[in-house]
């Protein structure tokens, strides 16, 4: 780990005699000094990997050598290059590992098949987005006589070729989850098995683990089964076209897909009943607009846009909340060595925090330190739908809660208002899914009859993979995150002098950031405000006040604002306001 600390990834500016190295890492706070016999084949204006050879001494800068030459910053595929090798993510398989993908057959064996359930007859969907390769989880509800409703929610058994103590094992624990940067994965599992064998591909025979439930009208799963079955998914069906199905809005996708609508039809009863008995428990629907971006075949980002979220994806997360539910409940009673997904309740401080700036929007989220529930959030969310704070209540509780993370023990679900909860549904792109796919498998293997040593040494494997697989999601969330920052300020880099309609989303000592219709994030400097003014800073209600014109400034206010930088190097955009 020691050789990793003292190597960065910057952009190398020659000055003919010597050079220097700006890092994207702005923690570091220095350039660092490159004399002429450490250039190594760098060029102006080149993405390099740099090793510090010498520490900041006095009023020195810190010294150091190219030891790599990514490429040209405007290069296609550079700028997610840097990324990679700034956090140091292992972007290429090992030999071994790709050897022990090589080796696993193409096609699902007859021995494979022997006692699995067998449900190649049965209809079954997968729903994704278009660009979707790995496919890991596939549909089927049906409507039983008495009113309930049976749902099948089957999972690529990963278990099944990722075997314990192998090299794809070993590696798909090291990088915990797979990583998408914007037109390029960094997979979790090598591609033969995650977009081949273990990918529910239509019309292929695939090995699953499934979760049965018997759901009544009410929403509750009254009985519920989990196997290993053998599948072939009827149909792959894009979120798109199921909206327009449920929308009846075209002509041709209706026509085309005219003997399954019913089963849409019936996913779509099942979804608004188990939708509803979570909004009654409390589930937090925080209304944050994930981040469409279009990328040309260079890797530019052509269009930026809010993500259309449709009733189809509510579909889908609705089933696998409910499956992920259902199995977490099963091992906890079974008191089985587990990985579950931890959510816990926020402090209670911090909920004070926000009740100061609640209160200025007429809200109030009722707590005390003994009694935090999300319902008293949900309430207050399900107040400010189609307002115009909506977006910033929904931000700023975001704030207030805590980051979900994994762990051995259960400790329940806050934000979902679950008491059981893990990860199952995901074993192509995350390491718990497969990890409890492993706990699963053994169980029914054995019939459900485990010895002491068995779950002495399981535990303290849940146990330790919890913990190194919150820490590699962390990485996985903040690389995303910067791949997301340097597209949007890429984007924006032509679009200087531009005017747009803007809403203040924070507000800080240094100015305010404002965010665009089309998820664009900038920053308002005090300069950038009212001329030869100067803003007071309230922290209480986070608001800004001109000190000569009384000018307010508040989190969720409408303005108008001009862009004046932006930079893909920096991966920052400024604005200022008009």
């Amino acid at each position: 780990m020691e050789e990793t600390k003292n190597k960065l990834v910057g952009t190398f500016i020659n000055n003919k005699n010597f050079g220097f190295v700006v890092p994207d890492d702005k923690k570091f706070g220095s350039d660092i000094f490159i004399s002429k016999t450490n250039f190594g084949k760098a060029r102006n204006n080149h993405k390099v990997v740099v090793k510090v050879t010498k520490p900041a001494q006095n009023d020195r800068k810190p010294e150091g050598k190219i030891v790599e030459v990514i490429g040209g910053v405007n290069e296609a595929g550079v700028d997610m290059l840097s990324l990679i090798k700034e956090y140091n993510l292992p972007y290429r398989f090992p030999e071994e590992v790709n050897k022990e993908a090589e080796a696993i057959e193409n096609k699902v064996t007859i021995s494979e098949i022997k006692g699995r359930k067998d449900l190649r007859n049965e209809i079954i969907f997968t729903i994704d987005g278009e660009d979707a390769k790995d496919l890991d989880d596939a549909v089927k509800v049906t409507r039983l006589e008495k009113g309930n409703y049976k749902l099948d929610v089957h999972i690529a058994d990963v278990s099944h070729y990722v075997k314990e103590k192998t090299n794809l094992e070993k590696e798909a624990r090291i990088r915990g989850t797979s990583i998408y940067m914007l037109g390029r994965v960094i997979p979790m599992l090598p591609r033969k098995l995650s977009n081949g064998i273990c990918s529910l591909n239509a019309g292929e025979d695939r090995l699953a683990l499934s979760c049965t439930m018997e759901i009544n009208k009410q929403g509750q799963v009254v009985s519920s089964d989990i196997y290993k079955s053998v599948i072939k998914v009827t149909e792959r069906m894009s979120y798109t076209n199921v909206q327009k199905i449920l929308d009846k809005s075209d002509r041709k996708i209706l026509e085309k897909y005219e003997k399954y609508l019913n089963e849409f039809e019936v996913m779509k009863e099942l979804a608004i009943i188990l939708k509803e008995k979570r909004k009654e428990q409390g589930y937090l629907n925080l209304d944050i607009p994930e981040t469409k971006i279009i990328l040309n075949e260079k890797g530019k980002p052509i269009d930026i846009h809010k993500y259309e979220f449709t009733f189809a994806n509510e579909i889908v997360e609705q089933f696998m909340l409910t499956a992920n539910e259902t199995v977490a409940e099963r091992f906890y009673w079974l008191e089985a060595p587990f990985i579950y997904r931890v959510h816990e309740p926020p402090e209670i401080e911090k909920i004070q925090e926000l009740n100061k700036f609640l209160h200025n929007l007429g809200y109030k989220i009722k707590a005390n330190k003994d009694n935090i529930y999300s319902k008293e959030f949900a309430k207050v969310l399900e107040e400010v739908k189609g307002k115009d704070e909506e977006k910033v209540v929904s931000n700023l509780i975001l704030k207030t809660l805590k980051v979900a993370r994994y762990e051995s023990e259960n400790k329940g679900h806050f934000g979902i208002a679950s008491k059981y909860y893990c990860h199952f549904t995901s074993p192509i792109r995350r390491y718990p899914d497969l990890f409890i796919h492993q706990i699963i498998s053994k169980y029914i293997e054995k019939n459900y009859d485990v010895d002491e040593y068995f779950y002495e040494k399981y535990s303290k494997r849940a146990y330790k993979r919890a913990f190194s697989s919150s820490e590699r999601e962390k990485i996985a969330t903040k690389v995303e995150r910067e791949a997301e920052k340097i597209k949007k300020a890429e984007f924006m880099e032509n679009k200087i002098g531009n005017e747009y309609d803007a809403i203040i989303s924070s507000i800080t000592k240094f100015g305010m950031f404002a965010q665009l219709e089309n998820t664009v994030e900038g920053l308002i400097r005090f300069e950038n405000m009212v001329e030869d003014e100067y803003f007071i800073y309230d922290d209480v209600n986070k608001i800004l006040r001109g000190e000569k014109t009384n000018k307010v400034y508040k989190i969720g206010q409408k303005i108008k604002v001009e862009v004046v930088a932006a930079s893909k190097q920096t991966r920052n955009v400024d604005f200022k306001i008009k």
